[in-house]
């Protein structure tokens, strides 16, 4: 067997591995290949820097790879890390790390970072192997909100360009795919709340999805969490939310209170290079 980078394969034959490889996964997860062509230019994978390991022409393991500066780092973000089922047990993520990490510091990468469910304990600890450390703790949540009360808001729809981003509160706590970065690449809608014409809060989703990527409140009060949830339910009451930060403690009652059910658990780990 032996480890090269993706950018010669053919979308279709990751993707068979990669959904082989996700088959009986934790969560269930999408099929539809455009689905995860969107998600991953968002991202910003580079199939150059991504890598796969080969039983002669068969691509049987693989780490997909975005790469972008974030947060004063050249990073590779593992957007998806998967061994076909027949295949496993034989260390095989490692051997791809084992490659990769050298080609990624050629490359001046100097941190790669990944995230994972908690649950998924054989993972984890392979990663651990590799040198990668538990920095942060995500909750995910998904449900309909139960937004009953009704105060005197504005809801505004604007552009992304317009987007005042330093007013935003905790962007250093939002993983890869939900910061803005990866956001303005993607198929999203931003919004703002206003009340007697002050920004109050604001959430940034997808309407068809109900995916939201991005929601905070300017002040912590139960007022606005209540408006905030309320202008989100006027488009879509049924949503998904990923990655909240655990030490967000109100952010997590908030979701809480409006009805949501924490669905899934993930750790975010980080190497650095």
């Amino acid at each position: 067997m032996v480890v090269k980078h993706l950018g010669n394969t053919d979308f279709d034959i990751i993707m068979e591995c990669f959904l082989s490889a996700f088959e009986n996964y934790f969560v269930k997860m999408p099929t539809n290949h455009d689905f995860y062509r969107e998600r991953w230019k968002a991202a910003g994978v580079r199939y150059d820097m991504s890598y796969g390991m080969f039983d002669s022409d068969r691509l049987v393991g693989f780490i997909i790879n975005a790469i972008d500066e974030r947060r004063g780092y050249l990073t590779a973000y593992n957007s998806g890390t998967g061994v076909i089922p027949e295949y496993r047990g034989k260390r095989i993520v490692k051997s791809i790390y084992d490659y990769a990490i050298p080609e990624l510091i050629k490359s001046g990468v100097t941190k790669c970072q990944l995230e994972v469910i908690t649950e998924n304990v054989k993972a984890i600890k392979s990663y651990q192997g590799i040198g990668f450390k538990i920095c942060k703790h995500f909750k995910c949540y998904k449900g309909i909100l139960s937004a009953e009360t009704y105060n005197n808001y504005t809801l505004k729809q604007v552009l992304h360009q317009d987007i005042n981003w330093n007013a935003f509160p905790n962007q250093n706590l939002y993983s890869w795919d939900n910061q803005k970065e990866s956001l303005i690449k993607g198929n999203y809608e931003y919004y703002e709340v206003h009340v007697k014409d002050k920004l109050q809060s604001y959430f940034i989703m997808n309407s068809k999805s109900g995916y939201i990527a991005q929601f905070e409140v300017l002040e912590d009060s139960v007022f606005q969490w209540q408006n905030l949830f309320f202008a989100i339910h006027s488009i879509n009451s049924e949503i998904r939310i990923n990655n909240v930060d655990d030490k967000l403690v109100s952010k997590v009652e908030a979701l809480e209170l409006a009805g949501l059910q924490n669905s899934v658990n993930q750790y975010e780990m980080v190497l650095k290079l």
